[in-house]
């Protein structure tokens, strides 16, 4: 793990970054983080300020048992489900979180100090069932900082509406096409409307959109490497960010809209962009690639504890490096293109891919507490 010292932490790159206008989140949880201290110490010295997560993260701290033991056993007691003892797990986490994080949420007014959770990703393509475990979750963890985190599927569109009309604050995660964050963005809208026709105070909803940008390279660059020409593999690595470099060009154009003139009127807040998947999984790349060059004012960027420590390290953090590279993110999208590579079926893919990863991670989570629930003498089932 790469050695951070305080002055690198506290006057580096993640402070340049946050000047900047980005809200430093961590794509990371656990009972032991938060025991330890160790999120707090990140609040502290890391410039964090929310945290993300999702059916792998939870799937990762509590399949190790670490610090879940005494809760296992009173669950085990109680003889409960074994989708009642992940919930109550979960949920139990992301409130402590929460706990750890209220104060930044009170100083920035509710824009950040954020913990997520989401909804069973068994149900990303049920509105109604989506709909409910929003409303459930939010019950559960009780604090006013939660966002209920809701899959951009078609099924997830109208979800995000009528959660964000009940005046639920959403993530809206798996974003990988342009098409479909302008979607995401037209469905935050309605639900203000909705939110607003009831008379809730729109300064207390708020949403940010999580546009994935590292499985967008590993997709496209895999294509480019079959390819093996010299044009396609001066490609490489270029996708990723031309995408989100794009997504922020239609944020830009949708906020400044004469739809979100008359909601920012009535003190609505924007849904920000937020890039996720920001850990660079091909080695040839900077570590802090998905860091560096996707610098933009109202965003936000979780990321994995080494992307973090990384940034901490040896961020180069230059200023805005999105807004001036509409021109060229076009024109490298559209050179994929003519490769014969389809933008839209890869963006299909990867939100396919994105969902049953997600279902598959859930599932081995069920597994391994329906075994540790059994272990203490229960039957799960």
């Amino acid at each position: 793990m790469i050695k951070v010292t305080e002055a690198t932490a506290t006057a580096g790159a993640l402070k340049r970054l946050s000047d900047e206008g980005v809200s430093i989140w961590l794509d990371d949880l656990s009972r032991k983080r938060i025991e330890s201290g160790n999120l707090a110490e990140l609040v502290a010295t890391k410039h964090v300020v929310g945290v993300t997560t999702n059916p792998s993260i939870f799937q990762a701290a509590i399949g190790s048992g670490a610090g879940y033991e005494e809760q296992l056993r009173d669950l085990a007691a109680r003889d409960v489900t074994v989708d009642e003892a992940v919930r109550m797990m979960t949920t139990a986490d992301v409130r402590a979180a929460a706990d750890v994080l209220r104060p930044v949420y009170d100083a920035t007014g509710g824009r950040d100090g954020r913990v997520s959770i989401e909804v069973d990703p068994r149900l990303a393509h049920d509105t109604r069932a989506t709909v409910a475990e929003a409303k459930q979750l939010a019950w559960l963890v009780d604090r006013p900082n939660v966002m209920i985190k809701i899959p951009a599927t078609k099924a997830g569109l109208p979800a995000i509406t009528e959660v964000i009309g009940l005046g639920i604050s959403v993530n809206v995660t798996l974003i990988f096409s342009l098409e479909r964050y302008r979607e995401v963005m037209d469905a935050y809208l309605a639900g203000l409307e909705k939110a607003a026709k009831k008379g809730l105070d729109l300064a207390t909803i708020h949403s940010v959109a999580s546009f994935f940008v590292s499985r967008v390279d590993s997709e496209i660059d895999k294509r480019l490497t079959v390819l093996g020409t010299e044009q396609a593999l001066a490609l490489k690595g270029r996708a990723a960010l031309a995408n989100a470099r794009l997504a922020y060009e239609a944020y830009e154009e949708v906020f400044s809209g004469e739809r979100w003139t008359s909601l920012g009127d009535a003190r609505a807040n924007r849904q920000r962009p937020l890039w996720a998947s920001t850990g660079v999984k091909d080695p040839a790349y900077k570590d802090t690639l998905y860091v560096d060059d996707l610098v933009a004012p109202g965003t936000v960027n979780t990321m994995p504890e080494a992307t973090l420590n990384a940034t901490a390290d040896h961020g180069d953090i230059t200023g805005d490096t999105v807004t001036g590279g509409y021109a060229q993110a076009r024109a490298d999208l559209a050179a994929v293109e003519a490769l014969g590579i389809s933008y839209d079926e890869v963006v299909r893919q990867l939100e396919d891919e994105g969902v049953a990863k997600f279902e598959v991670a859930w599932q081995d989570l069920l597994d391994a507490v329906t075994k540790s629930l059994n272990s203490k003498g229960v039957d799960a089932e």
